[in-house]
């Protein structure tokens, strides 16, 4: 019986020890570098993350044949390689498994770079969702 509750609270905690959790203040201090890039807000960022992610550095989403990585959910089919889609573009010359981690210096990078390739329209939330009302999303303790 003790050994369990000790896998019942591994389970439980062990996800959250390894992905950053849906916190507004977290996600702004995390994306607070995009503020103001090509115009986008940090509330707006915060928002795209929680609805393309749930704010989970760790999320694969598959999606008509390609697949999206991390907080942002970055594409496999042109932005990053991996084993799915070999012959990817791979324009932010990037293995995806790097975008699954907590360090988003590269995905920050990589969204930057797709920002001024396709514009803010790349992430589907964002204009549906994220474009305006955006006070839920402000962290007052930035």
């Amino acid at each position: 019986m003790m050994s369990f509750i000790i896998l019942l609270l591994v389970g439980i905690l062990f996800p959250a020890i390894q992905a950053i959790q849906c916190d507004k203040c977290v996600m702004a201090q995390q994306l607070k570098d995009m503020d103001g890039y090509k115009g986008i807000t940090l509330p707006e960022w915060v928002c795209i993350a929680f609805h393309m992610s749930g704010c989970d550095t760790q999320a694969i989403v598959n999606n008509n044949g390609s697949t999206g990585y991390g907080l942002l959910q970055i594409n496999n089919k042109h932005w990053c390689q991996d084993q799915q889609i070999p012959q990817s573009r791979n324009i932010c010359n990037i293995s995806c498994t790097k975008l699954l981690d907590n360090n988003l210096d590269d995905d920050k990078r990589c969204a930057k770079k797709i920002l001024d390739i396709l514009g803010i329209d790349y992430w589907p939330a964002h204009k549906p969702l994220c474009s305006e009302k955006l006070e839920q999303w402000v962290c007052e303790k930035l």
